[in-house]
């Protein structure tokens, strides 16, 4: 069985967590709408994350909805005692699958006590506030109404940490001028590198930055330079693009997500996946490729 803690660990709010952890999203149906297509497939996958020494799962209430956060009930609790579960709030999903802002206090706080009632928690460890002012990307826009809500939801011992989710410079300056942010999650990989600056900052900081859609999201990285590395290192692409985030920087929590036990396992390996120079170098050259095809 692959050793993750040889990936390192990071702090995550008050807990140091092991820097391969997993993300639910894949676990709901098509879409990330609806259940499922193997029910017992998808509780498989969770204890087998738990058993390979995960100790870090990246949910929300709005995956299914209420889906995934109800086969993570089912698959694990009681939950172990170092498990550290994060949720992220402000949205909803319409009948036809749509993704829906929910920013209002109202929404934020059922948010909150809907991703309570379905984990089967009292208080969760980490909420991601999720600016929706861009649904496919971060936008400007004020976030303090927003932080004030879960502020006063954390007061009430309903949460203890807060983390912004798909945010710019600015909301995360704001963001921890009224709360402490523990996390930032964005999407960043290796070939979509906007965050650069903002990473090495957080890690300045001691504040974790968790990329969503690490391999690529719904639309897999695609890269022949990636392909040839992964060929010479005797590694898959995906391995070798998750390997490449560990290296990236100390404070970069990995969430990749799956539903196939097989693939569960090809991911947490990048773990172990040794990096020479060399490949690094070719590696940090393929966001320059992106650019040029766009």
């Amino acid at each position: 069985m692959t050793d993750i803690s040889k990936a390192g660990t990071f702090k995550l709010a008050d807990r140091i967590v092991k820097r391969m952890g997993y993300g639910a999203m894949q676990l709901a149906g098509p879409g990330v709408f609806g259940p499922p297509k193997d029910h017992d497939g998808a509780l498989a996958v969770l204890r087998e994350a738990v058993a390979s020494g995960i100790d870090h799962v990246d949910t929300s209430d709005f995956y299914g909805p209420h889906v995934t956060n109800l086969i993570i009930r089912e698959a694990l609790h009681p939950y172990p005692a170092n498990l550290t579960i994060v949720t992220k709030v402000s949205a909803r999903r319409g009948a036809d699958a749509s993704w829906i802002p929910a920013m209002s206090p109202q929404e934020l706080t059922q948010a909150v006590h809907d991703n309570l009632r379905n984990l089967g928690l009292d208080t969760m460890e980490v909420v991601n506030l999720r600016s929706m002012h861009g649904i496919h990307g971060p936008a400007e826009g004020s976030l303090e109404p927003q932080l004030n809500t879960l502020a006063e939801l954390q007061r009430q011992g309903l949460v203890r940490h807060i983390g912004l989710s798909n945010v710019t410079s600015t909301q995360i300056a704001q963001g921890r001028g009224i709360v402490d942010i523990v996390c930032v999650q964005n999407q960043y990989n290796i070939a979509h590198r906007e965050d650069d600056a903002l990473i090495d900052e957080l890690a300045a900081a001691g504040i974790a930055y968790v990329p969503f859609f690490p391999l690529g999201g719904f639309t897999p990285l695609q890269s022949s330079t990636l392909a040839d590395v992964a060929q010479r290192l005797g590694a898959t692409p995906m391995q070798v693009a998750l390997a490449w985030l560990l290296r990236r920087a100390p404070n970069i929590l990995l969430i990749p997500g799956t539903s196939s036990i097989a693939h569960l396992r090809q991911n947490i390996a990048a773990a172990e996946l040794e990096l020479p120079a060399d490949a690094l170098s070719v590696l940090n050259g393929i966001a320059d490729e992106t650019e040029q095809a766009a």
